[in-house]
């Protein structure tokens, strides 16, 4: 059945679907000049927005309950972001360039159909980890209404006991999920005012709660704790949880583009990256080590309160329960739509640009939240989140391909024409990137000898009943594995088998396509001569 025409995204005024509706619309063009909004400000914000967040906090609370100390955490955080910040810039360049989101990005790397790899790979982690982070932030909001009325707390559930959640926190869930929906309605280049706000709002909480902690307790025990482990168990843990703080922003290091796309300043701006985000993650990671470590001596119990909202939970004062957790809800809120909704929507509207729009996508994403029925997930499925977890094995070698095809192979020369239409006669198998049906052979061979030496360890990882000996240390370091190999692989095969046709002499803007489009537009014509050294250069 074929869906009603009205329900089709309009793509008429696109630049880059004239005859070949089939790969984009206005969304997935090629940002014009004047909806490039993002600034340094605007970067700035965005991933101060990004790092203030419940995970940011928990950072180091799994490695030192498997026997690492304090210190060990913050320096296996501050190298991961390092490393990591390396790559969220370098692939955060390629859309500050040529102003195009990761799934057109996908395309000159992988193949029109082969980019699907990347781009579903990337749209069912975004789609969970959302609904994942809903259940986050309906924490904080029942925290929040639980200060105001704490009987609330306390409310009669008619919800079974399997379902996983309880009466008060369904209606927590339902009020973050409506909170949340009108933000899922702008698009993406008017809300780095959201993060312009949360930028401001929760760190003056964040550093609060830092000052409490060492009023109240002088920083708790946690800071005398040390390293229980040694020798190669030391070394294999430390590998171990820079893979797992690696994957938490595998997905960014992916789809930065989605966001720098939106830039008015040049790539250069990308780097600021390097030195900002290992700088902000570990200082983060500090405060949650802290604050945790003054709850646990402050109010006892038999667990260190690692979870924010835990620890909020036993301060006397109703007032700073409800801005506390308020900042909490925020976090998860902003984080929700910058990491997890508005990379969903760039995948699904590269899915079906047709029918989908980003406004459409992220709605879409909003809805399946609820079919995902994340409280559940949460309650009783521990293998399913190891598995989440584990899932950046496979953005790792994604990550590799695309950096190393824009910055070694292609020589930071994009066609940009061609990563939208493939009719043209010129170009074999139907484009310059159409490469061999559609699919570069190259790059799937490269991910699959990035993503194999990683595949035992990720089965022990959802059932450890399943043995698999040594098989399992590739694993823990998998991400690192897996974006080397890859990246080796994919730069050699392309070496030996080169794809000369893929290859381009003079970069095509975006901004050449839009001034012959309005040439055409304004006028009805154009000059003979002017329209064919616009076409050499597209075409050629």
């Amino acid at each position: 059945m074929k869906l009603r025409p009205h329900l089709r995204v309009q793509q008429s005024r696109s630049a880059f679907a004239k005859g070949n509706a089939r790969w984009t619309n206005l969304d997935l063009d090629p940002v014009p000049r004047h909806l490039r909004q993002w600034g340094p400000v605007s970067f700035i914000s965005y991933w101060i927005s990004d790092a203030f967040n419940a995970a940011t906090w928990q950072f180091a609370s799994s490695m030192m309950a498997v026997g690492l100390g304090w210190r060990d955490a913050l320096i296996i955080i501050a190298i991961s972001f390092f490393i990591i910040s390396f790559v969220i810039a370098g692939n955060g360049a390629v859309g500050a360039i040529y102003h195009i989101p990761f799934p057109v990005i996908a395309r000159a790397s992988w193949g029109f159909w082969g980019s699907y790899i990347a781009i579903v790979s990337r749209v069912i982690l975004a789609l969970f980890w959302f609904a994942i982070q809903n259940v986050n932030g309906a924490n904080a909001v029942r925290a929040m209404i639980g200060a105001i009325w704490p009987s609330f707390l306390t409310l009669k559930n008619d919800i079974p006991e399997g379902e996983g959640i309880t009466t008060n926190g369904m209606v927590s869930y339902l009020i973050f999920w409506l909170v949340q929906l009108p933000f899922l309605c702008i698009h993406p280049n008017k809300l780095r005012w959201l993060f312009m706000v949360k930028s401001v709002l929760v760190p003056i909480a964040w550093i609060a709660i830092f000052i409490w902690a060492f009023v109240a307790e002088s920083g708790g025990g946690l800071l005398q704790q040390k390293a229980t482990v040694s020798g190669s168990k030391y070394s294999w843990l430390f590998l171990a949880n820079m893979t797992s703080v690696l994957g938490n922003y595998a997905t960014l290091s992916v789809n930065q583009s989605d966001f720098s796309r939106y830039s008015r300043v040049t790539a250069k701006w990308q780097l600021l990256y390097i030195p900002m985000l290992p700088i902000i993650f570990t200082f983060l990671s500090f405060i949650g080590i802290v604050a945790s470590s003054a709850g646990y001596a402050r109010y006892g119990g038999d667990t260190i309160p690692w979870d924010p909202i835990v620890l909020i939970s036993h301060w006397s004062s109703r007032a700073c329960r409800f801005f506390g957790a308020f900042s909490f809800a925020l976090a998860s809120l902003g984080v929700n739509i910058s990491a997890n909704s508005i990379s969903a929507a760039n995948d699904l509207t590269a899915l079906a640009p047709g029918y989908i729009n980003l406004r459409r996508g992220q709605i879409i994403c909003g809805l399946l939240s609820w079919c995902l029925v994340p409280w559940k997930i949460l309650v009783s499925a521990g293998n399913f989140l190891n598995f989440m977890s584990a899932y950046a094995i496979f953005l790792g070698p994604i990550a590799g391909i695309m950096l190393f095809d824009f910055w070694v192979l292609k020589d930071r020369k994009y066609d940009t024409l061609a990563l939208y239409q493939i009719e043209n006669p010129t170009y074999r198998y139907g484009g310059k990137w159409w490469w061999w049906w559609g699919v570069n052979w190259r790059a799937v061979l490269a991910f699959v000898v990035g993503v194999a030496p990683n595949l035992p360890g990720l089965i022990n990882s959802v059932n450890s009943e399943i043995g698999v000996g040594v098989g399992v240390h590739p694993y823990q370091f998998g991400w690192l594995l897996g974006f080397v190999a890859t990246s080796l692989v994919y730069v050699l095969v392309s070496m030996v088998f080169p794809a000369r046709e893929a290859l381009v002499e003079v970069a095509v803007m975006p901004e050449e396509v839009y001034d012959a489009r309005e040439r055409e537009d304004g006028d009805g014509s154009t000059d003979d001569q002017e329209k064919g050294e616009v076409r050499e250069k597209v075409v050629s």
